[in-house]
């Protein structure tokens, strides 16, 4: 393992995605926590660019990133596909990862990759930003407070318009498909209000005639106590990001729960018979907040690991894929 030199974290990025571009490396650049050391891509050319606008150097390939010793921690946004791939070989150069969601394409691949971090003492962490906005943590608050009474059913939808034809997400061969790019994210979100041991109830894929990816999908989850989960994902819908949790008391609804931009204020909807209240929250930025607890963690050496909800949304789209009804469509 790559001892952490004394000041910022060195990180190095394998991949040359459209969200290390947009939205990671940027967030990295400004962080004092961490210095971005170098890139490395599927093309060369790539790489460079990528060099040249966030200051660092360019390797020739993935696996010449990987051999730097001035590197303590490695940023995985490959294809889908090939997450765990790389993510296994950061952790085997004895990196520290951080790597997009999902931690891989099964959950197989994301047990391996969370015992092989667990028997090299390195950290692993999967790229859910939502996760560490305060928001979520306010909705917790109000549910065991009692605000909504008992919760019955859950419903929540991540949903975007029809992308690009070329756009990687359409290609099966690399991971592609809305149950692994939008999917997970309602999956993930029941898993952190609803607690361990969610089961598939049902669920149906609207799939590409051409080859059968999923291009949309509904799922039906039950709890160990009862409530009820309704889940919505595709690339067929005008943009949609929303969680709503009903109790016999009120209902609740997070009307920006995924994917707020760093100065949105979010703002809860709590709806009763007679009355609704709107909470309006801080605005916080999910990404720094994740960077700076995968930093902390790497600091301190006190790592709980990645969050068990990281293999149990990979159970639930296993569960998914093998009991879905899938209908056609061209």
């Amino acid at each position: 393992m790559t001892a952490p030199a004394a000041g910022p974290l060195r990180l190095g990025a394998i991949g040359t995605s459209s969200i290390a571009w947009r939205r990671v490396l940027p967030t990295v650049t400004r962080m004092p926590q961490w210095e971005l050391v170098a890139v490395a891509g599927r093309t060369a050319k790539k790489a460079a660019l990528f060099a040249q606008h966030f200051g660092c150097a360019a390797e020739e390939d993935a696996e010449a990133l990987l051999a730097r010793s001035d590197i303590d921690a490695v940023y995985v946004s490959t294809p889908t596909a090939l997450h765990h791939e790389w993510a296994e070989r950061a952790l085997r150069a004895g990196k520290h990862v951080l790597v997009e969601k999902p931690l891989g394409t099964d959950a197989a691949e994301a047990r391996s990759l969370c015992a092989l971090a667990a028997e090299r003492s390195l950290t692993l962490r999967e790229n859910f930003m939502f996760l560490h906005h305060p928001q979520h943590d306010r909705v917790r608050a109000l549910v065991a407070d009692g605000r909504l009474g008992r919760p019955a059913s859950f419903h929540a939808a991540f949903c975007i318009p029809p992308l690009p034809d070329d756009d990687i997400r359409y290609d099966g061969g690399l991971g592609g498909g809305a149950l692994l790019d939008v999917g997970v994210y309602p999956l993930r979100a029941a898993a952190l209000l609803l607690g361990p041991g969610l089961e598939v109830a049902g669920a149906t894929l609207r799939t590409r005639a051409s080859d059968g990816l999923d291009l949309s999908g509904q799922v039906l989850l039950v709890s160990p106590s009862g409530v009820l989960a309704e889940l919505e994902f595709g690339f067929e819908h005008t943009y949609a990001s929303l969680y709503t949790l009903w109790g016999d008391r009120a209902r609740l609804t997070v009307t920006r729960a995924f994917t707020p931009p760093p100065s949105h204020q979010p703002t809860l909807v709590i709806e009763e018979q007679d009355r609704e209240e709107r909470l309006t929250l801080r605005a916080a930025d999910q990404l720094s907040l994740l960077l700076e607890e995968f930093a902390a963690a790497i600091s301190t050496g006190a790592d709980p690991g990645p969050h068990p909800g990281s293999i149990a949304t990979m159970d639930l789209v296993d569960a998914i894929r093998t009991t879905a009804r899938r209908v056609q469509v061209d």
